[in-house]
């Protein structure tokens, strides 16, 4: 073999090593998906015009997430063997909120996820009418399908953008008496439902005793600019947060902010019924925090 001839073998050679390679990373990059160690297991993907919402089995708890079955990037879990505690901090911190307004008779929730919360709250207040706005038909049907949460006289659902809801509902005079804001991703929140405008608009269909209840992040960029806007349109407000999911979950009452007799007397009526979701009162109402915590001169963010 001439050695123009052994260069070329070698080429060839070399050129199988590198697509044997790359082979074994994409294989090793896609395992994830279907590697019996990683625990996942792959339960339905559903189409949507917004993003696939993915369901899948994880170590014990089922999950959904957009797109891929990111593990990080979760949207809803709960536990298969114990369906009603609540996997994620943040929702445990949602609901208790309840703290500021424990007997609501009207609710509604920007963001459905899997049903968690409203599932949660029909039992924990069953004399409320809790209406849930989600913008994705997919993501209601894997709710209702994989997810346990089932839609009725007092559990209602509608497929529509959060803030065309609300504006709907302020023009129709309808109130509620807790107004819960969920609707978001791993890294944000949409534009149009963190503004001065919008929470106005939230605002105006509060009921005399009611309570703003709305996730965020513990750190953002916004974050300044976020709570001046809340802020602005509700005045001081509980900023409680989180310890392990990197959330945040401000209580707004237009009325004025409970005293802390008030919340401790609402322990003792909410203990109970919270405990069956896995949620231990005396930790949410340790996260009652009333200090200000983002400077005087932030801009509230507008339409």
């Amino acid at each position: 073999m001439n050695a123009s001839a052994g260069r070329r073998v070698w080429l060839i050679i070399a050129g199988l090593a590198v697509i044997a390679l790359a082979a074994l990373a994409a294989v090793k990059f896609l395992a994830p998906a279907s590697n019996v160690d990683s625990g996942l297991r792959l339960v339905r993907e559903e189409p949507s015009r917004f993003d696939t919402v993915v369901v899948y089995d994880r170590q014990g708890e089922r999950c959904m997430s957009f797109g891929t079955m990111d593990t990080t990037g979760r949207q809803t879990c709960f536990r298969l063997a114990d369906p009603d505690t609540m996997v994620f901090e943040y929702t445990r911190m949602m609901a208790g909120a309840l703290l500021a307004q424990p007997t609501p008779e009207r609710v509604l929730i920007i963001g459905l996820g899997g049903g968690t919360l409203p599932t949660a709250l029909a039992r924990i207040v069953p004399g409320a009418v809790i209406d849930s706005v989600e913008i994705d038909p997919a993501v209601v049907k894997v709710a209702q399908e994989y997810f346990g949460y089932q839609p009725g006289p007092r559990q209602r659902v509608f497929v529509q953008d959060g803030r065309e809801f609300v504006e709907q509902a302020y023009r129709e005079g309808a109130t509620y008496d807790m107004v819960m804001l969920d609707a978001f991703d791993i890294d944000y929140i949409p534009a149009h439902l963190l503004t001065v405008e919008f929470m106005e608009q939230v605002k105006g269909i509060l009921s005399s005793r009611g309570v703003l209840v709305a996730n965020s992040f513990a750190q953002s960029r916004m974050y300044d600019r976020e709570s001046a806007t809340y802020a602005a349109v509700f005045g001081p407000f509980f900023n409680l947060r989180g310890r392990m999911d990197g959330n945040r979950v401000i209580v707004a009452v237009p009325s004025g902010l409970p005293s802390e007799e008030t919340l401790e007397q609402n322990v003792r009526v909410l203990a109970e019924p919270l405990r069956a979701f896995g949620i231990d009162i005396a930790t949410e109402l340790a996260r009652y925090s009333r200090v200000q915590d983002w400077p005087d001169g932030a801009e509230p963010l507008r339409d």
